[in-house]
Parts: C-alpha cells; sequence; structure tokens
C-alpha cells in the first residue's frame, strides 16, 4: 500500500501539484474527440522503449505493448494515434 502512496507523491511533486495545494495536475475529462491531443510517432517510439526498459521479458514486452495500443493493427495503424 505504501507504494502506491509513494507514488501519488511522486506523481503530485513531478506535476507541481503540491506547490498549489490543490489538484492541479490532475487533468480533466476530454468532452469530444476533438479536445484529444494527437500522439505523435515520437511519443509512440518512446512509449515503446519505456515498456521494453521496463518489462522482465520478451513476452511481459509484448503483452503490455498491446494492453497500451503500441501494438499497429493489421492496416500498419497504432491504436493511440487513431
Amino acid at each position: 500500500m505504501s507504494g502506491s502512496v509513494e507514488v501519488r507523491q511522486f506523481l503530485l511533486r513531478y506535476e507541481g501539484a503540491d506547490a498549489g495545494g490543490g489538484m492541479a495536475g490532475v487533468p480533466s475529462q476530454r468532452s469530444s474527440q476533438a479536445d484529444a491531443p494527437r500522439v505523435s510517432d515520437d511519443q509512440v517510439r518512446r512509449a515503446r522503449l519505456a515498456v521494453a526498459a521496463g518489462a522482465t521479458d520478451a513476452e511481459d514486452c509484448a503483452q503490455l505493448l498491446d494492453m497500451l495500443g503500441l501494438v499497429p493493427d493489421e492496416t500498419g495503424q497504432v491504436p493511440v494515434q487513431r
């Protein structure tokens, strides 16, 4: 349980929410597809590298990439970029 608290505290510090004393770093829910920013090819590449660095083995890496939508579909498009 303390691990999740530590992660939350780290994220709050990283986003700068501790300085404001509120939940300024928490994003609001998007209202439409037009509000959704596009995920760039570079972001996908960096996300794949981060997943690969944290994976325990090739199978773990493949599962994580698939769950996160970072594996191209039949058309070659990455689901996170739709």
